[in-house]
């Protein structure tokens, strides 16, 4: 293991993200009621996901590091692989999930139309973008050495509309960030997420 994935690992640890991750988890539970086969693209070292299947998920994830998915749990199907690459065979999945991934991705078009390819009939998307307008996101887009300051997309709305190509979509604001204290309710400015939840429609 790196020492890259080592601090990534211990940061992960500490209380102010173990909160995030919990509030996170428990969004996607309720939002993925009723859904067994689920994709996470862009899952990293897939810390949620693995807690998605402890719930009873039967979950794969995606990621174009191998050395991440290395770290992956064990209850996870695991490919390595580009989002805009993806080659699973059509209605494969229930949902799709992007955890604070999409904005990373080179071209999320691409990658939309490949999710809502693999996607059943009526498949869901929850898509967490970071919210460029929170000071969480701010204060760590100037820090170098913090994964956000990578970021390639931040145009909310285009991402938005890039998604209600394939899906009936509607947005809403998550997880108020104040110094360490953590909550769910947010609105705009201190929301550290921007949540575009979809239901695939109907093939013409």
């Amino acid at each position: 293991m790196s020492s890259i994935d080592e601090r990534y690992i211990e940061s992960c640890r500490n209380e102010f993200w173990q909160k995030v991750f919990r509030l996170e988890l428990g969004y996607l539970i309720e939002h993925l009621k009723g859904c067994q086969d689920v994709l996470s693209v862009g899952c990293g070292m897939a810390t949620i996901e693995g807690a998605l299947a402890e719930s009873g998920f039967k979950v794969t994830g995606l990621d174009v590091s191998q050395e991440a998915l290395n770290c992956a749990p064990d209850t996870l199907t695991t490919v390595v692989a580009r989002a805009e690459d993806m080659s699973f065979p059509a209605n494969s999945f229930d949902a799709s999930i992007y955890v604070a991934s999409l904005q990373f991705v080179d071209d999320y078009r691409k990658a939309l139309e490949k999710t809502a390819s693999v996607l059943r009939p009526k498949g869901r998307i929850v898509v967490m973008l970071l919210n460029p307008a929170s000071t969480f996101f701010q204060e760590r887009f100037r820090d170098p050495s913090s994964y956000v300051s990578k970021i390639k997309h931040t145009d909310q709305k285009a991402i938005e509309d890039a998604v209600a190509r394939n899906f009936t979509v509607h947005s809403e604001y998550f997880l108020c960030v104040d110094g360490n204290e953590v909550s769910a309710a947010a609105k705009e400015s201190d929301a550290a997420l921007y949540i575009i939840l979809g239901t695939k429609r109907a093939a013409p």
